[in-house]
């Protein structure tokens, strides 16, 4: 029975993790998961992934706004023989002098006035992705109040279990020390003391395996919120049955993953629409003004700096790709059936997932009722089996069976409650809240 004892008291210290006896005016479970909100790294690296959204959308939207540059140079060329025409009055008019410094300033504008819809495609895919940005970031905070949530009662539930180990550990010390006057008084056999000093020191390596346990769980929130593994957690919220209730099996609509699945899909909806739009044509405007000297748009050439001007409208057709617009155009749209298969088993999943955590929490209660049952139970047994072994009718051995047996049905109980908290997190995860 020791064996199975101690294999429950590892089992549900590690692998349910929940705190020590609650204290006033210590930290509470909201505000432990605002605390780790706060301090997540992955949050923090979700919300630089948003911020480069955010300047992709300003990226996109700047596509379809006028390009406006200055632009100046200068260009030194070999000296060359003047040509010029001879004027009546016997004067040589110079029509292209030897000029070999040339300089040149201009104020540019360009501007893609129509493109077939590929940049305002392009613009509404960057912001559907900046809205799965965002989504995906309520989604890792879920996850992370989930998980803090997890190991907040995992500290409650291993430091309520170091307490009823202590609590057996001074019963054993009591029964010890009883044993030991009755030994003196030669009422029992020394083999008795024997077996519940035995029994005093396997309560004490419990207790020490419970305390260990307790300190590990408390390591595991501690990186959760940021703070030191080996600092001391004071938690202020007690391991109590609380009420369950079942909640609307509806789907879970607000979910953030489905929120960014949306929203994905949305991006590659648009992204087939800009590829499409690559058998359109486009349609800009140009234009500049030019300051320089020699200016070459003047005849003749003069060392002087003069002003010019143009206006442009250029219209471009792709007439043939090689197929590089068909196969952009299928890409996408084999992407966009992808984000509507991940909808649709997300959905299924959902459903199942609220059924099922609906159901855990259901039994979750009612195996605390039954924890509660048998925990009364046990300690009525043992205090009948005290009250014998005082009277001379029960043997020390039964006095520790009825002891192991109120320790498992305390950790029993202990399990059920931290199963119940759990139960209430992992659902509320499921619905989306």
């Amino acid at each position: 029975m020791t064996r199975t004892l101690t294999l429950s008291i590892t089992l549900l210290l590690g692998a349910t993790l929940a705190t020590a006896q609650p204290s006033p005016g210590g930290l509470t479970l909201d505000a432990a998961i605002a605390e780790a909100l706060a301090a997540s790294h992955r949050l923090a690296e979700i919300g630089a992934r948003g911020d480069a959204a955010e300047a992709t959308v300003a990226l996109r939207a700047a596509a379809n706004a006028p390009l406006v540059s200055a632009v100046a140079g200068y260009t030194r060329t070999n000296h060359v023989d003047e040509f010029g025409v001879p004027q009546p009055d016997g004067r040589l008019r110079i029509i292209y002098p030897d000029i070999p410094d040339n300089y040149r300033t201009r104020l540019d504008l360009q501007w893609p006035v129509y493109s077939g819809g590929r940049s305002n495609a392009l613009e509404r895919a960057a912001e559907a992705e900046r809205t799965a940005v965002a989504a995906d970031l309520e989604t890792a905070r879920a996850d992370l109040r989930l998980e803090v949530a997890r190991a907040y009662w995992a500290v409650v539930t291993a430091g309520e279990s170091a307490r009823v180990v202590d609590e057996a550990l001074a019963r054993a010390e009591a029964h010890l020390a009883d044993i030991r006057a009755r030994d003196a008084a030669g009422l029992v056999s020394p083999h008795e003391v024997a077996a519940v000093d035995a029994h005093r020191s396997r309560q004490r390596m419990l207790l020490i395996e419970a305390r260990n346990l307790h300190l590990s769980a408390q390591a595991a929130l501690a990186r959760l919120l940021g703070r030191p593994v080996d600092q001391p957690l004071q938690l202020s919220e007690p391991l109590a049955h609380p009420r369950v209730q079942a909640p609307d099996l509806a789907i879970a609509a607000d979910r953030p993953e489905r929120a960014a699945l949306l929203a994905r899909l949305s991006a590659a909806d648009s992204r087939v629409a800009a590829a499409e739009a690559g058998r359109k044509p486009t349609v800009s405007l140009g234009g500049g003004l030019d300051y320089a000297s020699p200016n070459p748009r003047l005849f003749p050439r003069q060392d002087a700096w003069k002003t010019s001007w143009d206006v442009s409208v250029q219209a471009s057709w792709l007439l043939w790709d090689g197929g590089r617009t068909r196969a952009e155009s299928a890409q996408a749209s084999a992407l966009a059936s992808a984000e509507r298969a991940r909808l649709a088993e997300l959905d299924s999943l959902v459903q199942t997932e609220v059924r099922q955590r609906t159901l855990d929490l259901a039994s979750s209660g009612a195996a605390v009722e039954a924890a509660t049952d048998a925990l009364a139970s046990a300690e009525e047994a043992r205090r009948v089996v005290a009250n014998r072994f005082d009277a001379g009718v029960a043997t020390s051995t039964d006095v520790l069976d009825a002891q192991l047996a109120q320790l498992q049905a305390e950790l029993d109980r202990t399990r059920a409650l931290a199963n119940v908290r759990l139960a209430e997190a992992r659902l509320a995860r499921a619905l989306g809240r």
